[in-house]
């Protein structure tokens, strides 16, 4: 009996040593190269599926139920040798308690994702190196995605995250690739991480935790009091939005919230919603269609 509790016992450390942050489905679509059947993609696609769910990117133990959902998708539009030019688009969830839902946190599309890569190259990241763009840009990503999921569970949970996504930046800032410098344009990742650390967006870290820990998780106890807690929580974001209208930052929120905002607030309990809309639309006036369905 002692020795089939130890073998149990092993077994369970082992499976959750093993469980890393991320639950992450990595796909690379190169349609628009003609060539999107080279064995190179789909070793790509292997290896980074390899590195994302398998590198171990906190000192915190994650159980396997606790794995952060998320997908990237690399489009690869062309490449010549090792040299690869591409976009990504990533996005990432968080369960709601007492639920089946899971609520996207990020939804971001990297326009500027070009990488060096020889197929079977070992990929390992090194937080104080620079060694490949592709590590980086995957890197910064996913202290991203950790940070954003943090903070949703603890009032400003994701500062330490955010803070190494910053290291990244800063050491990816020597190379000549896009998007690491506050030269390459304003919607990088050098503006978004550059906001989402800045004492100016700190509204934005409390408005995370009160839409999604006392709103969505709240929503199954008490619907009209979790409706009530995210518009308080969109009127928080509106603080920001009067220093710093169209921010990038906010965009990204709207890019993965909209449609779940709409849904929220388009059926059971009334609450009002004249503020709530009037913030919407000075927020996020792309989304005019989203907030015009919601009708009481």
């Amino acid at each position: 009996m002692r020795r089939f509790l130890l073998i149990l016992s092993v077994f369970i450390l082992s499976f959750t040593t093993q469980a890393q942050e991320l639950n992450c489905s990595v796909t690379v679509d190169a349609e628009q190269t003609g060539q999107p059947n080279l064995q190179v993609f789909r070793t790509l696609q292997q290896e980074m599926t390899d590195f994302v769910n398998n590198t171990k990117w906190t000192n915190k133990v994650f159980k396997n139920q606790e794995r952060i959902d998320c997908n990237m998708s690399i489009i690869v539009s062309s490449f010549e040798s090792n040299s690869f030019t591409a976009t990504i688009q990533i996005q990432a969830s968080r369960p709601v308690y007492g639920s089946s839902y899971n609520s996207p946190i990020y939804n971001y599309n990297d326009r500027q994702f070009s990488f060096d890569y020889t197929e079977f190259q070992p990929l390992n990241f090194n937080l104080n190196t620079f060694s490949s763009n592709l590590i980086s840009v995957i890197a910064y990503h996913v202290y991203t995605i950790i940070g954003l999921d943090a903070d949703t569970f603890e009032l400003n949970g994701g500062d330490e995250y955010f803070e190494t996504a910053k290291q990244i930046v800063n050491t990816a800032a020597s190379s000549n690739f896009q998007g690491w410098k506050p030269t390459d344009g304003t919607q990088t990742r050098y503006r978004y991480n550059e906001a989402v650390i800045s004492n100016v967006y700190q509204e934005f870290h409390t408005a995370m935790y009160e839409y999604h820990r006392k709103g969505l998780d709240e929503m199954a106890q008490s619907p009209k009091d979790a409706k009530s807690a995210i518009t308080d929580a969109i009127e928080t974001l509106a603080q920001i939005n009067n220093r710093r209208p169209n921010s990038y930052l906010l965009r990204t929120f709207f890019d993965a919230k909209s449609d779940e905002i709409q849904s929220i607030f388009s059926g059971g309990p009334n609450v009002d919603i004249v503020k709530l809309v009037e913030n919407l639309n000075k927020l996020a006036p792309t989304k005019r269609s989203n907030w015009s369905e919601i009708k009481y």
